[in-house]
């Protein structure tokens, strides 16, 4: 148990907090809980957890202070919690640092995938990440700037290789419009979302067999994109 993750939640409703923590340490998860933003701060800088689980409705602060906040000093991985009718909050967090997010109310099953790729995307930030990522049939070689789908060598144009790498990269993660924007193009084009439908759409033509049903590029509707890669 002493080398298993540790996970910090933070959410004011004892019911969701409680079922979070039975699910982790059933799984083997080291769970720690908090249900005020400044006793989660607190309880990060003491143990420096691996994951941090946030609800954005936090009684004495708001959730994207303290996502801002953790992101002063930490790069441990985020999953935010929100209700479905607070997309610009979730944006926010999102912006701030936040990895993924998790709509209440979720599945068992959901939740501990998320996790999953969570952790996974935690250990790639503290050793070397893999340079070669695998989704389905296409490889993507980030080293070498080369995409391909079997034997067949995709084209893309600067941009779009651009805008792919820094999916793949983030695989697993949801990414922002703005983000999305601000690293691929310029922080002063981070609204310009008509660029980045515009090239969405190019590049799905070019990765994906049916790009109406995209399997690697999904959209996450008005937060951003998510790349999905192998296990």
């Amino acid at each position: 148990m002493n080398n298993a993750p540790h996970i910090l939640v933070v959410d004011d409703e004892l019911q969701i907090q409680r079922a979070i923590r039975t699910i982790l340490t059933e799984k083997g998860f080291k769970v720690t809980t908090a249900s005020r933003g400044e006793e989660g701060l607190t309880l990060a800088a003491t143990n420096e957890p691996d994951l941090v689980i946030l609800d954005l409705g936090l009684p004495d602060m708001d959730g994207v202070e303290v996502c801002t906040r953790l992101r002063e000093w930490t790069q441990c991985t985020i999953i935010i919690l929100s209700v479905r009718d607070s997309e610009r909050d979730k944006v926010a967090a999102l912006d701030k640092g936040a990895d993924d997010y998790l709509t209440k109310p979720f599945g068992i099953e959901e939740l501990l995938a998320r996790v999953r790729v969570a952790l996974r995307h935690s250990a790639s930030r503290q050793g070397t990440q893999s340079k070669v990522i695998h989704a389905g049939q296409l490889v993507i070689d980030l080293a070498w700037h080369s995409i391909k789908r079997g034997d067949e060598e995709i084209k893309l144009t600067a941009t779009e290789y651009k805008l792919l790498a820094y999916l793949a990269a983030n695989h697993g993660r949801v990414l922002t419009h703005q983000s999305i924007l601000a690293n691929v193009w310029d922080p002063a084009d981070a609204n310009h979302t008509e660029y980045l439908r515009v090239y969405m759409r190019q590049l799905r033509k070019k990765l994906e067999l049916d790009p109406e049903r995209p399997q690697f590029i999904l959209t996450e509707p008005g937060i951003g994109y998510r790349f999905i890669a192998d296990e």
